[in-house]
Parts: C-alpha cells; sequence; structure tokens
C-alpha cells in the first residue's frame, strides 16, 4: 500500500504541477502598444460672404456739395458662422485697377462706410451704409467729374 499510496501521491502532485503550469500558460498574455493619428476636415468649407448694394440717393454730386448714400447688406450664405469685421468701400474698376474719367480720379471723391462688426450664422445678414461725396479740390478744374458713374468696390472681412 505504501507503494501505491506513493505512486498515486506522485501522480497527483506532477497533474497538479502540470495544471498549474498548464494553467499559467493559459493566463498569460503578450503585452502591445498601439497608436492611430487621423485627420478630419471640417465638416464644410466656408462659402464666401456676398455683399449686395442700393442704389446711392441724394443730390448729384458736386465739389464740396452734399453726399450721397446707399445700403449694402452682407450676407453669410455658408454652413456655419462667420465674423465679418469691416466692410470697405474703395473707388476702384471692376477689375481692381484704378478709375478715371479724363482728370477726375479717386482723388476727388471721399468714400466711407459704417458697418457693426459681428459673427454672422447661417443665412444671416447685416446691414450697414456707404457714404460717397465729391470732394472741393481747391484749384484744381474737376469739370471731368460733371455725370460720371464713380464705380464702388466693397471688400468685407
Amino acid at each position: 500500500m505504501g507503494k501505491t499510496a506513493g505512486r498515486k501521491k506522485r501522480i497527483i502532485i506532477t497533474t497538479a504541477a502540470m495544471l498549474a503550469i498548464g494553467g499559467g500558460a493559459a493566463f498569460a498574455y503578450w503585452t502591445s502598444t498601439a497608436t492611430a493619428d487621423k485627420t478630419m476636415q471640417s465638416t464644410a468649407d466656408s462659402a464666401p460672404i456676398t455683399i449686395s448694394v442700393g442704389a446711392l440717393a441724394g443730390s448729384v454730386l458736386s465739389p464740396g456739395g452734399q453726399a450721397q448714400n446707399a445700403t449694402f447688406t452682407v450676407t453669410n450664405p455658408g454652413t456655419g458662422v462667420q465674423k465679418v469685421s469691416t466692410v470697405v468701400a474703395t473707388i476702384l474698376k471692376s477689375d481692381g485697377l484704378d478709375w478715371a474719367v479724363g482728370t477726375c480720379t479717386k482723388d476727388d471723391f471721399e468714400v466711407s462706410t459704417t458697418v457693426v462688426p459681428t459673427e454672422l450664422s447661417a443665412n444671416e445678414s447685416l446691414t450697414g451704409t456707404v457714404t460717397l461725396k465729391m470732394i472741393n479740390r481747391v484749384g484744381v478744374n474737376q469739370n471731368d467729374c460733371k455725370g460720371v458713374e464713380v464705380p464702388l468696390h466693397f471688400t468685407a472681412n
């Protein structure tokens, strides 16, 4: 009985040791690290804001005379919010070059705009005023400015 009990004991201990080793292997794991990078594009590109200008109203322009005024509307046709800080009107041809008719130039006029800086939500608009005045250039013949159409170029940002 001593031999059988000793043998059984060795079998039980060996089996337990094998299970412990095998069981330990079942709980073993690999270590690993991972990283990922992804560049996301914003949901939409901003659409350029649009500017529409009403007709100038007031007296006919003359050196040192009364000014003409018009309202303009800046609209955000995009899907996100856009900030409008300034709206500037200058006297330029539609191709962006200096304007002149004979000796009548932008130097014969004064242009100013009034707008309150704001953020425009999608499809929102703001209204401002543009004022055009002919200045009196002392000692300068301004006859070429009679009856001319003065082109206003608007820039908003």
